[in-house]
């Protein structure tokens, strides 16, 4: 359950009733939040922040039903996620993310509460499934089933304005509604259905090809009056954007044809306005040296500036709150107002870039990370994640010291929530120095990456998780090489990214080259169908070629996909009808392929697969996958059984995964 209790007491999830199965409070409850209107990260930040103030927002009738006493407390947030637009798909993409609160709020009043909240943002009234500032939807209200329309509207989805169906009624179809749930909660139970969330994401018929998940940088400084004409006093300002950075979701290879998405790698530039540090000590410690530096940066196509104030250096010598400010601060003030010429030259481009670019402030101090955001930074880099430079692994801690860590971690989430900036949270033991003993986790190969995996993952939990949490979509991890680690451990760490990307690029070049070889897709293909003809069963795995020099025969057995069909479909070749080439128009009396059209039919059907063509007449050859040259019976059930019971698929990657953990080599 990630830590998170959804199931409420009485538990009767068989029940679709108009009311709560369990008045039991507080309530764990999911929401799911989109934007495709205006600054969506801003709107969605604004939204989250109104919804922990519902005393504020509340009319009068509603905080009376509620009781002085009413809250809600974001207690755990998604990754977030651009997606494109469902159901009307003429409109801007979408942000999606989705948020747990705890909420002594009932259901009917939350409805409500939600409603005024889009109001607040700025939604207006538009078509269904159409454009909006902001979106919030009870997707879940802990393990209740609630159904307020009158019992004679029940039969149909036309008439939800107004009245509350949880389970939300069309979450099983919304990959943007059960991803983020499933970044929180995967394991939970749906109350109806009585499926894991897992297993509901899982089975999806078919996946948004364009979703990626969302980094967010806000913009600052803000105006100078930004404070004084911000119009919702119950909460802090929410910061506009800057930019927001993409990535794939894992287990997303390659950029999908379909969504036409560019993967860009970005570039972080390191400036360090120390006389100490281990790179580029004493060398950009001046304002002038450090702003030909961000320019050389900018020009060479860093994507983000990482400027500190304390070297990490072991022996490094201590550094104030205030020194450490006064080094990054001016700098950080002199790329914002770095002026930009009225020329559209190539340089005021630059200038114009340097200007914009994101900047984040590398520091351990909540004061000093605070100072630089307000001056111009965008992110935190924190090398000790939150705790300060205490050692919270010492096998024997020291109580003063995990006080001044509490202390840390309390003032840096509260500065990454408030100012709304994402943070880079890296693996260390306090001196990068001191405490490179891993030995707790096992001995030989893997664990430093054991340690590495419970000691950060410990953190990021407690991080964003609970109330006063920092957004999930706001953290990146960082395994800290080079620190807190010996020169083996450092190489295992890196041993382990490597191996783990070779073994992906191993398995893709293997495909690739045999699809080259055959000159077909997919050269390989599991029957799915026990009706599959001819001779084939449910499970075997048929081997396939596409020569470019071979012309196909009546009698032929082929596997062929028309575009828009589910699956693949095998069947024998019918009938074939030779065109005169416009390549070669000899090809026909030569003996080589002429463009070819082929007709299909399977041996137990009476007419031939021309409905199966979605339009067509005939198949051509670009609709052929491959021709069969053998099969080997049975063989394919172990992907079937990986499809039909997820569990078994998750079971084998977590055991490789160990495997790899533990065997290196």
């Amino acid at each position: 359950m990630a830590g998170h209790n959804m199931s409420s007491e009485a538990n009767d999830r068989n029940s679709q009733t108009s009311a709560s199965s369990s008045s039991a409070y507080p309530k764990v409850v999911a929401i799911a939040l989109g934007s495709n209107l205006g600054d969506r990260f801003h709107n969605i930040e604004l939204a989250l922040r109104l919804l922990e103030v519902p005393k504020g927002t509340l009319s009068p009738d509603d905080l009376e039903q509620c009781g002085p006493d009413a809250f809600a407390t974001i207690v755990d947030t998604s990754f977030m996620y651009e997606t494109s637009p469902m159901y009307v798909t003429d409109q801007p993409s979408f942000i999606n993310c989705a948020c747990l609160i705890e909420t002594n709020i009932p259901p009917a009043v939350l409805l409500r509460f939600l409603k005024h909240i889009e109001s607040v943002v700025g939604r207006v009234p538009s078509v269904v499934n159409g454009p909006r500032a902001v979106d919030l939807d009870i997707v879940l209200y802990g393990s209740d089933a609630i159904d307020t329309r009158p019992f004679d509207a029940r039969m149909t989805l036309d008439s939800l304005k107004g009245q509350l169906l949880v389970p939300h009624p069309r979450m099983a179809e919304r990959e943007f509604v059960l991803r983020p749930l499933n970044d929180m909660i995967p394991d939970f139970i749906h109350p109806t259905s009585q499926k894991p969330i897992w297993k509901m994401l899982d089975e999806l018929p078919e996946h948004d090809p364009s979703m990626q998940k969302v980094i967010p940088f806000p913009r600052y400084p803000l105006p100078s009056d930004y404070s004084m004409t911000w119009a919702h006093p119950d909460v802090l300002p929410v910061p506009p954007t800057l930019t927001h950075w993409t990535y794939p979701i894992f287990g997303s290879t390659k950029p999908s044809s379909k969504s036409g998405l560019k993967r860009k790698t970005q570039l972080m530039a390191t400036l360090n306005a120390t006389p100490d540090s281990f790179s580029d000590g004493a060398t950009h410690n001046t304002l002038a040296t450090a702003l030909a530096y961000a320019y050389e940066s900018v020009d060479a196509g860093a994507s983000i500036i990482d400027i500190g104030g304390y070297s990490t250096k072991p022996g490094a010598a201590f550094v104030s709150p205030e020194d450490e400010t006064n080094r990054i601060v001016p700098i950080i003030a002199a790329i914002r107002r770095h002026p930009i010429p009225s020329s559209s030259s190539p340089s005021s481009n630059l200038d114009s870039r340097l200007r914009e670019i994101p900047l984040s402030v590398d520091t351990f101090r909540w004061e000093v990370a605070g100072a630089c955001i307000v001056a111009g930074a965008n992110c935190i880099n924190d090398v000790y994640a939150f705790t300060g430079r205490e050692d919270v692994y010492d096998p024997v801690p020291d109580k003063a010291a995990v006080g001044r860590a509490e202390e840390a971690m309390k003032g840096m989430k509260a500065v990454a929530r408030e100012f709304a900036v994402p943070a880079v949270l890296m693996h260390s033991r306090g001196d990068a120095g001191k405490n490179k003993d891993y030995s707790m986790y096992g001995k030989g190969p893997g664990a430093v990456v054991r340690g590495v995996q419970v000691e950060l993952g410990a953190k990021v939990e407690r991080i964003i998780k609970g109330r006063g949490g920092v957004r999930r979509w706001m953290v990146v991890v960082d395994p800290g090489v080079g620190f807190s680690k010996t020169v083996e451990g450092n190489l295992e760490v890196l041993l382990q990214v490597l191996n783990f990307a070779s073994v992906i690029a191993s398995g893709l070049m293997i495909w690739k080259g045999l699809g080259l070889i055959t000159n077909s897709e997919s050269p390989i293909v599991v029957v799915l169908s026990g009706s599959m003809e001819p001779a084939f069963y449910r499970g075997d795995l048929l081997f396939l070629t596409n020569p470019v020099s071979e012309r196909y025969q009546t009698g032929d057995i082929t596997v062929y996909k028309i575009p828009g069909g589910d699956i693949p479909i095998v069947h024998r070749i019918l009938e074939t009808h030779d065109l005169a080439s416009k390549r070669k128009k000899s090809s026909v009396n030569n003996g080589l392929p002429a463009e070819q059209l082929l007709l299909t039919k399977g041996d137990n059907n009476n007419v031939d697969d021309m409905q199966l063509y979605r339009g067509l007449d005939w198949l051509e050859r670009e609709h052929i996958v491959g021709k069969v040259r053998g099969f080997l019976p049975y063989v394919g059930y172990v992907t079937i059984a990986m499809n039909d019971f997820p569990q078994l698929k998750y079971a084998l990657i977590g055991g490789l995964g160990l495997l790899a953990l533990i065997q290196r080599e």
